[in-house]
Formats: C-alpha cells, sequence, structure tokens
C-alpha cells in the first residue's frame, strides 16, 4: 500500500466544489478515500460529489454558523462512520479597497469565514477524531499570511490568522495524534484569481514576474501538499505552514525574480 493511498478513509473539505478545494477532493478520490463536499450551495456541492463518483456526498452550508458547521461535521461521520482528514477551504474573496473605504461588516464577515469557520469546523471535527486518537487538519493560509497585501486588510489579517490558529490546534491536540498544519498558497490559477484579473484588481504579467518560478500555479499543485501533508509522509510535521507559492514569499530582491517573455 503507497503512504497516499486512503481507501476506505473519511475526508471532508469545505469550499470543496471550486479552485483548490475541488482539486483537493478529486485528489483524495483518486487515492481511495470517501469525500464530502462542503459549500455554501448544497446543489453545487451535490453535484460536484456526482462527478466524483459513488461514495462521495456533498454537504450545504455556511462555515460561519456554527450550527451549519455542526450539521457539516455530523452528516459526514454518519455517512461515512468515521472522519480521517478535514480540510478548512472555504473563503470569499476580499476588498480590494482602500482602509476607510473597508466597512468593518465586510471585514467581519471575511473573519468568520476564514479564521471562525475554520475554527469551528475544526472543534467539531475534532470531536469525531478525539476517540479514534487519529485525525489530520489542514488549514488554507495564503502569502498574505507571511506578508501584508495593501487594499486587502482583512483577508491579510485572516491569513495571519489561521497561521496562529494551526500551531495553537496542533499543540492542543497533539496527545490525541491529532495533526494540524497549514498550506500557504501563493497565487493559484482559480475561479476567485480568474475573477479578480478580469476585474482588474490583478495584473497576471506583475504576478508571473514577481513569482521566481514564473507562473501561477496549478489547483493541483496545492492539492498535492494537502496530500502529503495528510499522509504517514507527514507523520511527525504538526503546528507547521507549508508555502507553495513558486518562490514567492523566499524571493526578497528589489528586481523582478524571473523574466518573462512578452510579459
Amino acid at each position: 500500500m503507497s503512504d497516499t493511498d486512503f481507501t476506505g478513509q473519511g475526508v471532508l473539505i469545505t469550499g470543496g466544489a471550486s479552485g483548490i478545494g475541488w482539486a483537493t477532493a478529486a485528489a483524495f478520490a483518486a487515492r481511495g478515500a470517501r469525500v464530502a463536499i462542503a459549500d455554501l450551495k448544497a446543489d453545487v456541492a451535490q453535484s460536484r460529489a456526482v462527478e466524483l463518483g459513488d461514495g462521495h456526498i456533498g454537504l450545504g452550508g455556511d462555515v460561519a454558523d456554527e450550527a451549519a458547521c455542526d450539521r457539516i461535521v455530523a452528516a459526514t461521520a454518519e455517512a461515512f462512520g468515521r472522519i480521517d482528514v478535514l480540510v478548512n477551504c472555504a473563503g470569499i474573496v476580499d476588498s480590494f479597497a482602500p482602509t476607510v473605504e473597508q466597512s468593518g461588516a465586510a471585514f467581519k464577515r471575511l473573519m468568520d469565514i476564514h479564521v471562525g469557520g475554520s475554527f469551528q469546523m475544526a472543534k467539531r471535527a475534532a470531536v469525531e477524531m478525539i476517540p479514534r486518537k487519529h485525525g489530520v487538519i489542514v488549514n488554507i493560509s495564503s502569502i498574505a499570511g507571511a506578508l501584508a497585501l495593501p487594499r486587502r486588510n482583512a483577508y491579510t489579517a485572516a491569513k495571519h490568522g489561521l497561521i496562529g490558529l494551526t500551531k495553537a490546534l496542533a499543540c492542543d491536540w497533539a496527545e490525541h495524534r491529532i495533526r494540524v498544519n497549514a498550506v500557504a498558497p501563493g497565487y493559484v490559477d482559480t475561479p476567485f484569481i480568474a475573477g479578480a484579473i478580469e476585474a482588474g484588481r490583478l495584473d497576471p504579467a506583475i504576478i508571473r514576474r514577481r513569482t521566481p518560478m514564473g507562473e501561477l500555479l496549478p489547483p493541483s499543485a496545492i492539492a498535492d501538499a494537502i496530500i502529503f501533508l495528510a499522509s504517514p509522509l507527514a507523520a511527525w510535521v504538526t503546528g507547521a505552514t507549508l508555502p507553495v507559492d513558486g518562490g514567492y514569499v523566499a524571493f526578497g530582491a528589489a528586481s523582478d525574480a524571473a523574466v518573462i517573455e512578452g510579459g
């Protein structure tokens, strides 16, 4: 059996119907796991589960709602009889606005989903994991968890906060053999990034020049990192944040990181 064989395991992924979450769902399903895709819209989540094939489920709910988190976790545990892996991928677009134009309500909503939702989902999933002395939780941070993104204060604060939450939960639950880690993606070719580019909020040429490896990352690159962290290959890794950003955070020179022909 391969170290990345998840046959018989139950995996729950929030925000699993698109982007990084969907790539992760497909990666776990391809390795034998039974996958629960949770997303804001139940019909979309269920449609995606059908795409994965028999044995997978789709669930609807807002992770900012504690009762919804309880329902999602309970339904997953009932369907699979276990939860081995939780991936907190749910997130929303932030403001891309000057600080004085950002609303408190929008700031709170983003924090409630990215940080509060990850906390609530992890807390409820741990109730299923603790008795079995086994479980893995992977949170999705960002380059914004290591650097500041101007005009995106809520997103920057949330992604920094997720790294702190990851460390705290890892220490809380290590005695129960529950590992908690985070992945910090760079700019990934997802619907979120595509929408920001189309709206003129991001310039893909600038991103490519600023990234040492010279490309936007495919969602599968993040999924592969999550698979690693969830596998026995990372059996002694907990409380860590793994950058998967093509070298974005490592680069610090006052120049372009990559030369892009025609860019």
